[in-house]
């Protein structure tokens, strides 16, 4: 009898999310209308390959997936940004960049990938700061609804995750939540400085 692997296919569903938001994003930057700060995007890049290896040493399964390709992709994003992001970048972005590296040896110390995963959180939430200060006069040079998307993808990576534990599933709920504020707080800042949301167009 033919059944149907639930964690295959949330596991697919994120993976598509994510696609959806990485394309948007490319598309937005070779538009001219995106402009990634280079160091938001290389901490989230190094925390969430930190993530995704806790996720697969763990057993999460088609959960692992998302941030997988979500860490491969934020490194295209890097490199994008050099030639058409911000690059104001801040003492403060090299400490955050520091700590989370720190994150490595901490797994090989204590043997266990959680709290490596707990300071990737918290790294990672840190790590949407460089973007926030310049979006906040600069709303339109970020793709909102990217940050939907990946809202969304790590959403279904919840879903997908095959072995529950605090090391697979705490990364991706901190994701749902903060790319989800976001995508709210771009279009918030867009509302208030008074210029048309523009849902359609391919953010």
């Amino acid at each position: 009898m033919f059944t149907i692997d639930t964690g295959f296919v949330f596991g697919i569903l994120s993976v598509a999310m994510m696609v959806c938001s990485r394309a948007g994003y490319f598309a937005g930057i070779m538009r001219g209308k995106a402009r990634p700060h280079v160091f938001s995007w290389l901490i989230w890049g190094t925390i969430s390959s930190i993530g995704f290896a806790a996720q697969v040493a763990e057993g999460a399964g088609a959960g692992s997936w998302a941030r997988g390709f979500g860490a491969a992709t934020c490194f295209v994003l890097v490199f994008l940004g050099f030639f058409k992001g911000e690059k104001d970048i801040k003492r403060s972005d090299w400490v955050t960049l520091a700590v989370a590296v720190s994150a490595i040896p901490l797994w090989v110390i204590t043997k266990t990938p959680f709290w490596s995963v707990l300071i990737v959180c918290c790294i990672d939430t840190i790590g949407y700061l460089p973007t926030v200060r310049k979006s906040w006069l600069k709303p339109h040079e970020e793709t909102a609804i990217s940050y939907l998307f990946s809202c969304l993808g790590a959403a279904f990576s919840l879903a997908a995750i095959k072995q529950y534990t605090p090391s697979t599933w705490l990364y991706p709920l901190v994701l749902t939540f903060s790319n989800g504020a976001m995508w709210a707080f771009l279009n918030a800042r867009r509302r208030a400085l008074r210029r048309p949301l523009d849902f359609a167009e391919a953010e």
